[in-house]
């Protein structure tokens, strides 16, 4: 029989579910050819599931569907989930509550470990940094999915025009969310706080601006079909020339449709609605200019450079001209890139190093039982179905490490890398299987870290809340979620 596997992975989001549901499935826990396992789960939130809960909009209720998945993943007797815990060689400023464990606790106490930790970091524009009237879309994704981190509401009741950088689907997400009534919004999963920001908003207008044109937007033509048929706003007609592709060019499936969507406009006509919105190709910001002093209206200004694509390179280039575009507040929505705080973080590629699934050391050497997933492996790109894929392959490439003469297990592993495996072992290789840090020992007696039981458990009652008020879910935040656990705790 193999050697015992204790794998720890660190993040909670989708990728990490989907690896250890593939291994659970693939070494069944009564075959007598399966390894001893266990497949501890860490993460800085103290509610699993990542952008699953703290991403998807919550008027997208069928995105979340997978969470029934990863439910029946934590009911394996080998898993074990570790909210409110932060791996790493510092403390995280950003969520003071959570539980700092240092890494070395870990590869004290695993014989094989995943990072799974995504791309949690917003890509701020070299031009506009964070101000009083720029800030990063994901504060607002975090505001309304009320994420641990816990960003102050935009003073939506002060603004009266919004400007998007980045043509997107998170993009298109916070514009849709601010263009419909919080009457219709009060069904999803929506927090009550949120809603009432949302009710005394005086957004009329939202931009959206990309500096490449509609072939090369990043959103979906999904995203795109429901803004155009938004009950309570109408779609800014575009310039025809705009829409018509160059000769020569044969158009995909998906720009065929964005073009056929983006001719025929709004379900209502341009003026008909209180609100509207309008799409903004080959422009990217140059300057913003605040307020003066003497204007009695909040409004800024923000400077956009004209360009063009170079047909050598598809890049936007400037063409030299600029115009000037009057907002109250610019959002960018740029991207994500992984945390630079995080082991084995490579600043050129802007995630973890990384190579078909293993971490890699600076001369490219494999680093034995130490492997990446998801956004934190191959950047911040692609959706639920890609993430899956690359998590599948993933689990079959620690598979391999674990049981590579098996034949009782069949994969669709790819063939190994052509790269050598590093010298030195950073991980135990017997570990006690059900042995736990002693930090986590002691922050669950002292209720600072949740475990997949708890979970459970605040998932009902935010439901329960939900039903009572006509909606999907009432959520909770940390201080009011740990008294909640520590109730349940004491109850008999």
């Amino acid at each position: 029989m193999p050697p015992p596997v204790k794998l720890a992975i660190i993040g909670g989001g989708p990728s990490a579910f989907y690896v250890a549901s593939r291994l659970l499935s693939l070494l069944p826990l009564k075959d007598p050819m399966s390894p001893p396992l266990r497949v501890h789960m860490y993460d800085r939130l103290w509610a699993p599931h990542g952008l699953v809960r703290y991403g998807v909009a919550p008027d997208h209720p069928e995105v979340k569907n997978c969470t029934n998945k990863f439910d029946a993943t934590a009911t394996d007797p080998r898993f074990r989930f570790f909210g409110n815990v932060n791996v790493g060689s510092t403390p995280l400023h950003s969520i003071p509550h959570a539980l700092h464990l240092p890494l070395t606790s870990i590869l004290n106490n695993y014989s094989h470990l995943l990072f799974a930790t995504g791309c949690t970091m917003p890509t701020q524009h070299p031009v506009i940094p964070p101000s009083a009237w720029c800030i990063p879309a994901l504060s607002l994704v975090h505001w309304y999915t009320q994420h641990p981190s816990q960003p102050p509401p935009p003073a939506l009741d002060k603004i009266s025009h919004l400007t998007l950088i980045g043509q997107g689907n998170v993009s298109l997400d916070i514009a849709r969310i601010l263009l419909t009534s919080p009457s219709v919004l009060r069904q999803y999963d929506v927090p009550e706080h949120v809603l009432e920001v949302l009710s005394r908003s005086t957004v009329k207008h939202v931009s959206i601006v990309g500096r490449r044109g509609p072939l090369e937007v990043a959103f979906t033509t999904k995203e795109l079909r429901e803004m155009i048929n938004l009950p309570e706003a109408s779609m800014v007609p575009i310039e025809p020339a705009l829409l018509t592709p160059p000769s020569g060019v044969t158009l995909t499936r998906q720009q065929r449709r964005t073009l056929e969507l983006l001719q025929k406009g709004s379900k209502n006509l341009p003026g008909s609605t209180p609100k509207s919105w309008s799409l903004h190709f080959y422009r990217s910001p140059a300057s913003l200019t605040p307020p003066s002093s003497a204007s009695a209206l909040d409004i800024a200004n923000l400077t956009l450079a004209h360009t063009r694509l170079d047909p050598a390179t598809s890049r936007a280039v400037p063409t030299g001209e600029t115009s000037t575009l009057s907002t109250s507040l610019v959002v960018t929505s740029l991207g994500f890139y992984a945390d630079p705080e995080t082991t084995f973080f490579d600043p050129a590629l802007r995630h973890l190093r990384s190579s078909a699934g293993r971490i890699t050391s600076s001369e490219g050497s494999a680093l034995k039982n130490i492997y990446a997933s998801g956004w934190a492996a191959n950047g911040a790109k692609g959706v639920l179905a890609s993430t899956m894929i690359d998590a599948y392959a993933v689990a079959s490439t620690i598979l391999s490490d674990v049981v590579p003469s098996s034949e009782a297990v069949t994969t669709t592993a790819p063939p190994p890398p052509e790269m050598g495996m590093a010298p030195d072992e950073l991980l135990d290789r017997r570990p006690d299987l059900d042995a736990l840090p002693s930090e986590i020992d002691h922050g669950i007696k002292d209720g600072m870290v949740t475990q997949y039981d708890d979970w459970k458990v605040i998932d009902a009652e935010e439901i329960r809340r939900g039903e009572a008020l006509g909606k999907e879910r009432e959520r909770m935040g940390w201080n009011e979620a740990l008294s909640f656990i520590a109730l349940s705790r004491a109850r008999p």
